[in-house]
């Protein structure tokens, strides 16, 4: 009898997915033969499998692997992982402050966030997830991970690392803290140019930008430099809010288009509060997503200079279909397109991708890794006399030298003309 229900139930499901579609009569044909090759081997399961297997777990690992053969961002998501989606947006968790991918098969950390367990300890953009407490990563899913990295405050958790360039694996032995996402930073460089680090577009990061601006203009801010090194991305409308900041006259911001979905558009405001300020924008291959669509987008129409490394390449958008069970169905629907047309996902065969800077600073790993441990000193100068005991030790930020000299350069030119 079960075997019959469970016939029954991929009949009707064929039945949906030839005569829902206006799919040619030879297409429709392949369908229900791939169909009847999938009850075939659930079947086969069923019956000669060494123990009784739930029939629900078979169709849920069958849509777990129909999602994994398309892309890293795709996924099947159980009633549980689901429910559990909705705390990325909340602004705070148990976890270690990491941000990862499916990226070759591999699981991979696409950024650390400033100030997180995970960003102290010098875990680094591209670091590969090898074991999560001894335990394997090989084909774990993105939901099995965070689930695994997650946890309460103050419990541990060991992650075995792979680094490009290093022959042996590294531990990490992490303690889990409630992560409280503080998205912007500000200070004044100089008497003219201001600073602001933006680690990812959460809810209120366009308001707290526009916030932080007001704050150094006060202070005498002429040119500013936008930090968007390792910011994951975050709210679509949030990053588009934020270009609205510096781009106006109604221009293309970003837009997105995909096979099933016509072109959607995202424009500036008629005007924009900063549109005349001078700008630096730093960028590195842990920029993802939102901070690719603010890089790229700036970029395109001139309006500041791009410095750093080439970015991450997550330029594709999902949409989260809930299924009646509970479970979801996480899936790449489009792509977004900067407004020149330029679309900065990487591709997986050929791994061309990302946003290129306009002046390449490709950082050694090393460097990364102190320039990480001492980014506080930008926001907590040391006294004099301590900064000068540990400038032997002290990494030299060169993305963040060249674009000060490149706005003080500007400004002396533009004296130079005025005189």
């Amino acid at each position: 009898m079960k075997r019959r229900n469970l016939a029954l139930s991929f009949a009707l499901l064929i039945g949906l997915l030839v005569f829902s579609q206006p799919l040619v009569r030879s297409a429709a044909d392949q369908t229900y033969e791939d169909m009847k090759m999938l009850v075939e081997v659930m079947n086969l399961i069923k019956d000669n499998y060494v123990q009784d297997v739930d029939t629900k777990q078979l169709v849920y690992g069958a849509a777990t692997g129909m999602v994994h053969v398309l892309d890293p961002f795709s996924q099947f998501l159980e009633p549980d992982a689901h429910k559990e989606m909705k705390t990325e947006t909340e602004g705070e968790f148990g976890g270690l402050g990491i941000r990862i991918a499916i990226r070759d098969n591999i699981l991979t950390v696409i950024t650390p966030l400033p100030g997180t367990p995970a960003y102290k300890q010098g875990i680094l953009p591209g670091d590969k997830i090898i074991k999560i407490d001894g335990d394997t990563t090989q084909d774990i899913t993105i939901e099995q991970a965070v689930k695994k990295l997650r946890g309460a405050p103050g419990s541990k958790v060991i992650i075995t690392i792979g680094r490009e360039g290093e022959k042996e694996l590294k531990d990490f032995n992490l303690v889990r803290e409630l992560i409280k996402i503080e998205s912007i930073k500000s200070q004044m460089l100089t008497d003219n140019i201001g600073y602001v680090r933006l680690s990812e577009f959460t809810q209120r990061s366009a308001q707290d930008f526009d916030a932080a601006l007001k704050a150094l203009k006060a202070k005498g801010m002429k040119d500013l430099i936008v930090d968007l090194r390792n910011n994951p991305g975050g709210l679509l409308n949030v990053a588009v809010d934020t270009c609205r900041l510096f781009i106006g006259n109604n221009k293309l911001i970003v837009y997105t288009e995909g096979r099933r979905q016509p072109r959607q558009e995202f424009r500036a405001d008629d005007k924009a509060p900063y549109g005349d300020l001078p700008m630096a924008i730093l960028v590195n291959h842990g920029s993802a997503s939102g901070s690719e669509i603010f890089a790229g987008c700036l970029q395109d129409y001139h309006r500041g200079i791009l410095l750093g490394s080439e970015t991450f390449g997550k330029g594709s958008v999902q949409s989260v279909i809930p299924l009646a069970d509970g479970s979801g169905l996480r899936l790449t629907t489009a792509k977004y397109y900067t407004p020149s047309g330029r679309t900065f996902h990487r591709d997986e065969k050929t791994g061309k991708g990302g946003v290129t800077p306009d002046i390449v600073i490709d950082v050694p790993r090393e460097t990364e890794i102190k320039l990480q441990a001492q980014e506080e000193e930008i926001f907590n100068p040391k006294p004099k006399s301590d900064k000068d005991k540990e400038n032997k030790d002290q990494a030299k930020d060169e993305a963040l030298e060249r674009a000060e000299q490149i706005l003080k350069a500007r400004d002396i030119l533009l004296k130079m003309n005025a005189s």
